[in-house]
């Protein structure tokens, strides 16, 4: 994995990896299709059709109506426990008023490239951060296998969501080449990415909701949320589908000690007991460790060109690995935390006074200072 700087300058961010540790990069039309295939196998009732809404029981023990479209038709079930796994714009969480919370906005082009260019990332992922990509998040070229995957993320206002996915409708199936208006952090990411994806051909146009943080309520009654709908999904990194499957099994294990321990009942205090607070306990503490380096160092190009030369140090590398492959923060060093702290401080202070120089110059001379292409 490498990470660029607003300015162009990289740091090989793998080079600590072990023998036995590897970045994991997934198609999600493949992983879906396998873990709904997986749990019809273990005795799953798969219901092919479109969830519309949940009516609430009248009594503890009654159960939830659940209503959904199939075959052209209005159907309904009537449930003990609803796990609503259903995303960022969850109809679930609606249902039971999970309040609001603030989403951002993923876009990516899935991009087919000649072979000689795709060798390039046949082992490769490459995040790319500045202004030009993203004013508070990154621009990413993911390996899928056969094709990349060349995006960016923003936050922006949940109304601008349906105006997004208005606009990629009317794009897909084109090819982005031949001036075809595009988004402008779109064309930022394309244009420091330069040479590496000429002559690509865009195969699938993406945008998905992405939660900025845990929804207010996540369980009420007996309807619990897992996932994106929960809103787990980390800052800083932008990865969603561990805490996706972590969170499912923690809440499907949940229903299950309730229901062996409670005569086959499940309770709102079961889940929050058993799911909530086991998941809180575990997990909130690096959401908000990441919620704090992301605004850190993605509020300027002067940060984040001290973001990538900290990427250069072995013990950041080292650090980031190990809270990332076991999703925990990582015991340190106390000494080397010590001289890391010393080390990001002249790192913001030196990439600060870059930063409003060349700001300072911009000015002066009213010329647009311009990232260099690769």
């Amino acid at each position: 994995m490498r990470i660029v700087s607003p300015s162009n300058l990289s740091a090989d961010f793998s080079r600590s990896l072990l023998s036995n540790e590897h970045i994991p990069m997934l198609r999600r039309e493949v992983l879906d299709t396998f873990l709904r295939d997986r749990a019809v196998s273990c005795g799953a009732r798969l219901i092919p059709g479109l969830f519309t809404s949940l009516e609430a029981p009248s009594s503890p023990s009654d159960p939830y109506l659940l209503r959904y479209v199939a075959d052209g038709s209005t159907k309904a079930i009537e449930v003990d426990v609803v796990v609503g796994a259903d995303g960022a714009n969850s109809r679930v969480a609606k249902s039971i008023d999970a309040g609001p919370y603030s989403v951002a906005i993923a876009f990516q082009e899935r991009i087919r490239l000649p072979s000689s260019l795709m060798d390039r990332y046949a082992d490769l992922a490459e995040i790319y951060v500045g202004e030009d990509v993203s004013p508070d998040f990154y621009g990413w070229v993911f390996p899928k296998c056969d094709h990349v995957a060349v995006g960016t993320g923003t936050t922006v206002a949940r109304s601008e969501i349906k105006k997004y996915q208005a606009g990629i409708r009317a794009r897909i199936g084109k090819n982005i080449a031949g001036g075809e208006v595009i988004k402008k952090y779109q064309a930022g990411i394309r244009a420091r990415i330069g040479k590496n994806i000429a002559g690509g051909e865009v195969i699938k146009v993406e945008a998905h909701p992405i939660p900025e943080h845990p929804r207010p309520r996540r369980v009420r009654g007996r309807v619990a949320l897992v996932g994106d709908a929960a809103g787990y999904v980390t800052k800083c990194s932008g990865e969603g589908i561990y805490f996706a499957a972590k969170s499912g099994r923690m809440c499907g294990e949940a229903i299950l000690k309730a229901w062996k321990g409670g005569n086959g009942m499940v309770t709102e205090e079961d889940l929050k007991r058993e799911y909530l607070r086991k998941w809180d306990e575990e997990y909130i503490g690096m959401f908000r460790f990441l919620h704090l380096l992301q605004r850190v160092f993605y509020g300027s190009n002067a940060a984040r060109e001290a973001l990538v030369e900290l990427c250069t140090d072995d013990y950041v590398q080292r650090m980031t690995f190990e809270s990332y492959f076991y999703k925990k923060m990582a015991a340190g060093n106390p000494w080397k935390d010590v001289g890391l702290f010393v080390k990001t401080m002249g790192s913001l202070i030196r990439a600060g006074i870059v930063g409003r120089e060349v700001e300072r110059l911009a000015i002066a001379t009213g010329i647009a200072i311009k990232p260099l292409v690769n």
